[in-house]
């Protein structure tokens, strides 16, 4: 993970499991030209956790799904797990920020500062949300000025 960026802690994924809304990116060639991008976490049997990510290809004209899995790295209260969408190659996914209370927004990083998502359990956040998100990650190194917004547009699935 990034040297500024620490996970949460106190973290409860029973809370975490469910349908996250990605609401801005930076740019990555795996979602490029994808809208209404989702995020679907739930439990696997071995106790890791099944990660589904979905997407709508605007020039396709169709959904894409990538399946993956992810493990906690150390202690299941901290915010920090390894996930992998392709066999035994896995990367960071560090929650940095939370809201603790209701669990309806989340900052993650992945393993460098290319990488770096908001996830909302709606597909819009309070404009205080966006920038909080936008400060503290520009404190920690995320180049913000690049930050995509990610549409949603109401696709039926």
């Amino acid at each position: 993970m990034p040297e500024p960026v620490k996970p949460v802690t106190g973290f409860e994924l029973d809370r975490y499991l469910g349908k996250w809304y990605e609401v801005a990116r930076l740019d990555h060639s795996f979602e490029r030209g994808l809208s209404d991008i989702t995020a679907e976490y739930s439990l696997k049997e071995d106790g890791g956790v099944r990660v589904l990510n979905r997407g709508f290809s605007t020039a396709n004209k169709e959904w894409q799904e990538a399946e993956g899995k992810a493990y906690f790295v150390n202690e299941e209260t901290e915010g920090y797990l390894k996930v992998s969408f392709f066999g035994p190659f896995y990367g960071s996914y560090v929650i940095f920020e939370l809201d603790k209370k209701g669990y309806q927004y989340a900052f993650i990083s992945g393993p460098n500062t290319d990488y770096l998502w908001l996830l909302s359990r709606t597909p819009s956040v309070d404009p205080a949300v966006m920038e909080k998100f936008k400060a503290m990650s520009k404190a920690r190194g995320f180049d913000v000025d690049k930050l995509i917004i990610v549409e949603h547009s109401n696709q039926v699935e």
